[in-house]
């Protein structure tokens, strides 16, 4: 057995000593390795502990949602095309160079018709529709509509090659609700955008300075070449044709708008058998009370003063009264004329006041209540709406 000297006994006594009276400090010794300073050890990491991964329970429901998108993109992108057209322009110096401009659409039917908007194909001189297999073929345009901003253009569709999208209904959007857009911004072919409907029956403005007061709001990134390209419920029906952006800087900053396609269902049918759609008509140009024009009946402050009618127009017809415009002292004297006050009861005030209580209610040849003030006095008619 070994034996300890009372020397070393007494120093591993003193050693138990210290530490217990560092421990009770608070102190830890902490050894470092050979040839590292003080200062290096404290630049040595410690390693973190490991987190748990969670269970697959936990992303279920994101794998869900993910798939849905995955199999409605599979499923609605073959029949998503991406528009090119061409338009030679006249040059001050070269004569005329041609003019590319992009866009999107979707196929309506199995004949090859295709919808998009006005504004891709307006003034174009060659249109070519590229599918996702890689197919181009020439498009013709069948029929347009600036006042809705829709067109439908046709190509000669080769068997299998696309099915037409399911449409949906528009009636019962909700805000919330979420949507999906599949286009080609920028050029960049068969993009797929997520959002949700941020307002519904927004009131805005065409390139053809016609007003849609019935658009949805989407903030799912519309960017330009999205034009004419399908917004899509979670199913992969159609809601809405993506038709303009509300940007400064020209891109995204989620204020989109989309055509309803309860919209769509009516007008197109029309632009393929017939080329056009008749909207309800007054035959009237108007000028606005208060802003535009001002007239000495001081018991009316807003509405639309009748300042033109076609002959033959369902306001001349009725008997409604346009105003008399001379020039004295080099400005204008309006005298007479009706002023427009509301239409089917209800109040309008601007031009597009007017364009949507027709254009939302009435059809060509419907009966409707015109109000208007003649001589001080409020009086309504009955009128027979035109076409134009």
């Amino acid at each position: 057995m070994s034996t300890m000297s009372r020397g070393n006994r007494g120093l591993i006594i003193v050693v138990l000593l210290v530490g217990i009276v560092l421990g009770a400090a608070g102190v830890v010794l902490v050894s470092r390795p050979p040839g590292v300073t003080p200062t290096e050890a404290q630049d040595i990491p410690t390693a973190a502990p490991t987190p748990t991964a969670l269970p697959d329970a936990v992303f279920s429901e994101l794998d869900a949602r993910d798939q849905v998108m995955i199999n409605l993109y599979d499923r609605i992108n073959p029949s998503v095309v991406h528009i090119a057209s061409r338009q030679n322009v006249p040059s001050f110096f070269y004569g005329t160079v041609p003019q590319e401009g992009t866009g999107s659409g979707f196929l309506w039917d199995d004949q090859g018709h295709i919808v998009t908007n006005n504004h891709v194909v307006s003034g174009a001189d060659q249109l070519d529709v590229l599918f996702a297999s890689g197919l181009s073929l020439p498009a013709t345009v069948v029929g347009t509509d600036p006042y809705y901003d829709l067109a439908v253009v046709k190509v000669e569709l080769p068997a299998n090659t696309a099915s037409p999208l399911q449409l949906g209904d528009s009636g019962g959007l909700k805000v919330g609700q979420s949507v999906i857009a599949i286009g080609n911004p920028f050029g960049l072919d068969r993009t797929l955008t997520t959002g949700v409907i941020s307002a519904l029956g927004r009131r805005i403005e065409t390139d053809a300075g016609t007003a849609i007061g019935q658009a949805i709001q989407t903030d799912a990134a519309i960017n330009p070449g999205n034009s004419g390209g399908p917004l899509l419920d979670i199913r992969g029906q159609v809601v809405g044709i993506n038709t303009a952006i509300n940007s400064p800087s020209g891109g995204s900053v989620g204020i989109g708008f989309a055509v309803p396609v309860n919209i769509i269902k009516q007008v197109v049918p029309s632009l393929i058998s017939d080329g056009h759609y008749t909207h309800p008509s007054l035959g009237v140009q108007v000028a606005e009370l208060g802003t535009e024009v001002s007239t000495s009946d001081n018991s009316v402050q807003r509405g639309l003063l009748i300042v033109q009618m076609s002959t033959g127009s369902a306001a001349e017809q009725a008997g409604l009264q346009a105003a008399t415009i001379t020039t004295r002292r080099g400005r204008y004297v309006v005298t007479g004329g009706d002023i427009i006050t509301a239409v089917g009861g209800q109040a309008v005030e601007t031009r597009n006041d007017l364009l949507l209580a027709l254009e939302e209610h009435y059809r060509p040849g419907d009966q409707v209540e015109i109000t208007f003030v003649r001589d001080g006095q409020p009086q309504t008619q009955t009128v027979t709406l035109g076409a134009e």
